[in-house]
């Protein structure tokens, strides 16, 4: 009889440790819950110090038991990513420090930590954002640039920079959305989250802010006009803008470790 973890051949034969085969496990339904939520506040779509939907609200939306919403609410306080609140204006509420609440040294010392990473998702984001847009100007509806827009018009009226980072990562998976393709929305949504230290380090200017956006209007437009070839041409830009931001902001934290460490 073979070891548990062998490799069988056709021939029944062990074939040794060429392959290993993990078990099945499947997510139940408040790890499916729980999951969600945190996606939410990585993306920052949920702020620090801001009140989660009510149980039954939360059960509503994704249709299961008011104890599937409690079990997974347990699992993100014990995470330290919710707090639970007594009381007349009691609720669950995101805490207070959690990504935009994080010191600014050790929001470095995360991005720091993770170079080729950031790298590697800012290759990634060149290659997808432009053909994501492309599909978004072929795809959209009438919703999609509806939400686009009210993304648009939430940073411009944004007054804090997590207000404004909200409503651009909103606008980013917006267009993602439009596209009709859950694996891009899910690809977007990913490098989103691997790159929101950084972002978040990123200057607060009018200027930064008017320049992208500037950018993401002529998105609109092109995608409003069907015009694929425009806004894969707009978002290239865009995305290549941020790019050298970003790219300065990790040479700025390395060479900033580098001091510490001397």
């Amino acid at each position: 009889m073979p070891a548990p973890d062998a490799v069988l051949t056709r021939n029944g034969r062990d074939a040794g440790p060429r392959l290993r085969f993990e078990p099945f496990h499947q997510q139940r339904a408040h790890e499916y819950v729980a999951e969600q939520i945190r996606r939410h506040i990585a993306l920052r779509l949920i702020k620090p110090g801001e009140a989660l939907p009510s149980e039954r609200d939360l059960a509503s939306i994704f249709a299961v038991g008011r104890p599937t919403i409690q079990q997974a609410l347990h699992l993100l306080e014990a995470e330290g990513l919710v707090e639970a609140r007594r009381g007349r204006s009691g609720g669950t509420f995101v805490s207070a420090v959690s990504q935009d609440g994080l010191p600014t040294d050790e929001l470095i010392a995360r991005v720091a930590a993770r170079p080729k990473d950031i790298e590697d998702l800012l290759t990634y984001r060149r290659i997808i954002e432009p053909a994501a847009a492309r599909a978004a100007a072929r795809m959209r509806t009438d919703a999609d640039l509806a939400a686009m827009r009210a993304a648009h018009e939430g940073m411009a009226r944004a007054g804090s920079e997590p207000d404004y980072m909200e409503n651009d990562t909103a606008f980013h998976l917006a267009l993602a959305r439009a596209t009709g393709n859950r694996y891009l929305l899910r690809t977007i949504e990913e490098i989103r989250m691997g790159l929101n230290d950084a972002m978040t380090l990123l200057p607060e200017t009018d200027a930064w802010h008017g320049r992208i956006g500037d950018e993401h209007l002529a998105l609109i437009e092109a995608v409003a006009g069907g015009d694929a070839d425009r806004a894969e041409r707009v978002m290239k830009v865009h995305v290549a803008n941020s790019e050298q931001s970003l790219r300065a902001v990790l040479r700025a934290v390395l060479r900033r470790g580098i001091e510490v460490m001397s």
